[in-house]
């Protein structure tokens, strides 16, 4: 007997988002649903795919992009974006799966792939001692970026840069690329992807733990750096957004992936470890500041996707038509 989900009118999708036809994206469940299944349990680690999600959320997303792709006629450069646990990475491969069955090629990348080597960074940390983490604006090589995703939307071969998070004992670096002669769809997710500068005074009455004269000014180094990728977020055809209704659920979803961690045997951040480690990045993009004006009626995203303190999609809707 065929799998068949249960096809509620009033899920995210179908209230949010012009519909598919039901036929259709009953053909294709019965067809992606395998393929994802096996996914989710041997990839993802999962006991089942939640046929649910499938049929009101990804799917139907799936198809918008395909639909976006074929209006195009050319390459389409997605961008999610998501802070720390919305699950951007989780949602981008899912997406690629189902891409795939649909007959999409798809090229999957993280702005972390974009970091600057070991080398550049280490100077970069030399001549700013601000930046000893990666991950803020300014540890990337924006250039490199942009050069690719140019290539992709141009529809010709590159080498995909990978970074290796593991490399000079979790400081990171590049690894070999990965070679790909075209893509369809190209997925690119990350914490800060399509984020843009806000106005420097902003920072005089920016939350916590934004607090201090030096929390402000190295707010604002951040702000001036992420000028530099604006070259990049304009090569982005669409943009989608996955973000807490809380954003210090983030701090919590840490300590949670943490204390996994630890669990089976891995070393593992204790929660004061944890509160500096998320802290040091709301210092330099806080969600309220930077995140916030993208789910407004004049923002550019296309989807705005909001998460339960349980990881759990409860809204979706279209800025530009609808705000809850």
């Amino acid at each position: 007997m065929a799998l068949t989900p249960e096809p509620r009118t009033e899920g995210l999708w179908d209230r949010a988002a012009a519909g598919f036809s039901q036929k259709e994206r009953s053909h294709l469940f019965q067809t992606i649903y395998p393929v994802l299944q096996d996914f989710c349990v041997q990839s993802l680690g999962w006991q089942t795919c939640p046929a649910e999600m499938l049929w009101d959320l990804w799917l139907p997303l799936a198809m918008q992009l395909r639909d976006w792709q074929q209006d195009l006629q050319r390459p389409l450069i997605q961008g999610i974006l998501g802070g720390q646990g919305t699950g951007k990475t989780t949602l981008a491969a899912i997406l690629t799966q189902i891409l795939h069955v649909l007959g999409l090629q798809v090229c999957q990348i993280s702005i972390d792939d974009l970091y600057k080597t070991y080398a550049d960074r280490q100077r970069l940390q030399q001549a700013d001692p601000r930046f000893r983490w990666r991950g803020p604006p300014g540890t990337h090589d924006v250039e490199l970026g942009i050069a690719l995703l140019q290539r992709l939307r141009q529809g010709q071969p590159v080498e995909v840069p990978r970074f290796d998070k593991s490399a000079y004992g979790g400081q990171g670096d590049r690894t070999s690329p990965e070679p790909l002669a075209k893509a369809d769809v190209v997925l690119l997710e990350g914490w800060f992807v399509g984020v843009r500068p806000v106005e420097p005074i902003a920072f005089e009455t920016a939350p916590p733990p934004i607090e201090t004269e030096a929390d402000r000014a190295f707010a604002r180094e951040v702000n001036d750096r992420l000028q530099d990728y604006l070259p990049l977020w304009d090569l982005l055809d669409r943009l989608i957004v996955l973000t807490p209704t809380d954003y210090r659920y983030s701090k919590q979803w840490r300590r949670e992936a943490e204390q996994r961690m630890i669990v089976a045997g891995k070393p593992g951040m204790t929660d004061a470890e944890i509160d500096r480690f998320v802290e040091y990045f709301w210092r330099s993009l806080h969600p309220e500041l930077f995140i916030t004006p993208l789910l407004g009626q004049s923002s550019a995203a296309d989807y705005v996707i909001e998460l339960n303190a349980s990881h759990q999609p409860i809204q979706l809707y279209r800025p530009q038509l609808y705000r809850p």
